[in-house]
């Protein structure tokens, strides 16, 4: 993914343009990304719209009926407005390509996202580790790494080993994230 190295463990600019936790599922949780082919789409569509908006995602997940992505917000967009565009667009050209395959015009693919401005940096670095061993929480997988569509191979192939192990040390359990999928 270009722009998006890590460099030796994320970055510690939780002010100013405002690093944020976006949750999204789809109607009824149904699992509309049920094949690779459709989750290696999704996930690549998020990637490319995050880019066009200028955001930078530290950590991703992808799975068949939701997802989840923590990033930073663009530096001249210290509001964030841009997210609300970014997620309109990203479900309207997803949902339009789904059912386009399923043979279903209409239908309404996503049914909502929820985002959250992070501003401790402890609240930051449990939602990352979240994020990356969510497909784990779920029990799709028992190590993250091994799935495709979440960034925890990422996090280990780029951050420095210290980072991660500091990383996974940060509990999550107290975390109140819309994640029923």
């Amino acid at each position: 993914m270009s722009g998006t190295g890590w460099h030796h463990a994320p970055e510690h600019r939780l002010g100013g343009r405002g690093a944020f936790m976006v949750t999204c599922g789809t109607l009824h949780k149904v699992p509309v990304l049920s094949t690779p082919e459709r989750l290696t789409e999704f996930q690549s569509l998020m990637f490319e719209s995050a880019e066009k908006f200028g955001w930078r995602l530290q950590a991703w997940a992808v799975l068949n009926n939701h997802y989840h992505w923590v990033g930073f917000s663009p530096e001249m967009d210290v509001d964030a407005r841009s997210l609300k565009t970014l997620t309109a667009q990203l479900h309207e050209v997803s949902a339009k390509r789904l059912n386009a395959e399923d043979n279903t015009p209409g239908r309404r693919v996503w049914y909502n996202y929820w985002e959250s401005c992070i501003t401790f940096e402890t609240s930051f670095f449990a939602r990352l580790k979240y994020v990356h061993d969510n497909p784990v929480h779920h029990g799709v997988v028992p190590n993250a790494a091994n799935y495709a569509w979440c960034s925890r191979a990422w996090l280990e192939s780029t951050a420095n080993r210290a980072f991660v192990k500091q990383l996974d040390g940060f509990r999550t359990d107290a975390l109140k994230v819309p994640d029923d999928f």
